[in-house]
């Protein structure tokens, strides 16, 4: 198109037409046909109009046929189409029909893959795979990715699912042959997901197949799908696969379960001699816990804390949770709530410290340790007094559910306090009993 044209037709009177002309096309299949009609048009747009449809344009309301215009700017200045035309000055069309249809397509391929992929394995008409296929649609997640993709994700999910065992030709109401010994774990699951998708890590949790196959094993073992990584790896074990059990640590300092076990007497004798112990889950699994009675532990957010207690000799038991809870650190404090042991918490003065806080507080029952709107009130005056810079509060508050004077007095002082600032204060608590 030359530039004198196309500067003609991309003038501010015709902007509104060319719009309303884009949407027509896209929603036409890109076809020039049928009429448009524009309300309020102004003395300016008539005249443009009037021009360029070449017939006279009155009143306030204008009609015409798509393809007169098509004509015209074909034998006209421009030519070119009017697809061609609105391409040049509104940019690329698309054919929404075309790509409406393209994606019914996709949907009906990817439905026919997991319906043979199923059928390979005998899942087809058993209860749970229908129900998982039916909520799968509904949550959209497939959507979201292209076409080939989603049908290899559905289908490695069948894939897994027949891996582990499930239900198949024996019914909806079969049980799955790992569920006689959950614990007998068969298969790692980096092992697995290389066996089926050619990597260790297509089966972490942040990946689509992760969840897509959770959600089969929770409809196999009819329970909810699992919200957080505790309940995740207990879903996996509980279909014989083994999670890893070994990297994931917590640090403890203190603890002496009374049992007679190899890691009991282990614990027991680095308890003894002062020694800080990381514990991994495959060590919590190993043990039973059966500790001293009315035993009280300590849990902090700050290794600083369990380093101090260990340099001072302290006589308390300490678990450090490292900030937020891990899933290694929830099943210990699971375990040692389950013993009977009451828990103390103590975190940062800070809103992610409150929001931590309130989980741990809210699920064990735990007691606040210096947790409270005079504890913080007391700890900003000491390192106001030591001339202690404390860093200002950032993001949203979040209100402290022991103690509904504590958010406030945080929001009126507007400053955080991290454990290490009254190291000194956690520590002596730590101390035991004369």
């Amino acid at each position: 198109m030359r530039s004198e044209t196309r500067a003609w037709l991309d003038r501010p009177e015709l902007a509104r037409l060319w719009d309303r002309l884009r949407d027509r096309l896209e929603r036409n299949g890109l076809r020039a046909r049928g009429r448009l009609r524009l309300e309020e048009v102004t003395a300016a747009e008539r005249e443009a109009l009037s021009l360029l449809l070449g017939r006279p344009c009155t009143g306030s309301v204008i009609s015409f046929e798509l393809a007169h215009l098509d004509d015209r700017l074909h034998s006209g200045a421009a030519e070119a189409g009017l697809v061609d035309v609105v391409a040049e000055l509104r940019g690329e069309l698309t054919d929404r029909r075309a790509r409406s249809e393209e994606r019914r397509s996709a949907s009906a391929r990817l439905w026919a893959a997991a319906d043979e992929a199923l059928r390979a394995h005998g899942f087809d008409g058993t209860g749970w795979a229908n129900a998982w296929l039916e909520e799968i649609r509904r949550g959209g997640a497939l959507a979201r990715v292209r076409p080939e993709q989603a049908e290899t994700l559905l289908v490695q999910a069948v894939n897994l699912l027949a891996e582990l065992d499930v239900p198949a030709r024996l019914g909806p109401d079969a049980v799955p042959a790992s569920d006689s010994s959950p614990r007998l774990l068969r298969v790692g699951r980096g092992e697995l997901a290389a066996r089926v998708t050619g990597t260790a890590h297509g089966l972490d949790d942040d990946t689509l197949l992760s969840r897509l196959v959770l959600r089969g094993l929770a409809r196999v073992h009819d329970v909810p799908f699992p919200p957080d990584a505790p309940s995740r790896r207990e879903l996996w074990e509980k279909a014989g696969v083994a999670t890893d059990r070994v990297s994931g640590t917590v640090l403890t300092f203190g603890l002496t379960p009374l049992d007679d076990d190899l890691d009991a007497r282990w614990l027991r004798e680095r308890s003894a001699a002062g020694a800080e112990t990381h514990l991994t889950l495959r060590d919590l699994h190993r043990m039973s816990w059966k500790l001293p009675p009315e035993t009280e532990v300590y849990v902090c957010e700050n290794p600083r804390v369990v380093e101090a207690a260990a340099d001072r000799g302290a006589g308390r038991p300490v678990v450090c949770l490292s900030g937020n809870p891990s899933s290694t650190g929830l099943a210990l404090l699971d375990a040692l709530t389950g013993a009977g042991a009451l828990l103390y918490y103590r975190g940062d003065f800070d809103w992610p410290g409150l929001a931590i806080a309130n989980r741990v507080i809210s699920r064990y029952g735990a007691r606040p340790w210096r947790m409270g709107a005079a504890d913080y009130e007391a700890h900003v005056a000491i390192a106001r007094k030591r001339g202690t810079p404390l860093p200002p509060l950032a993001g949203e508050p979040v209100e402290a559910s022991w103690d509904a004077e504590l958010t406030p007095a945080m929001l009126a002082l507007g400053v955080t306090v991290h454990e290490e600032t009254v190291l000194e204060l956690l520590v002596g608590d730590l101390q035991a009993d004369d």
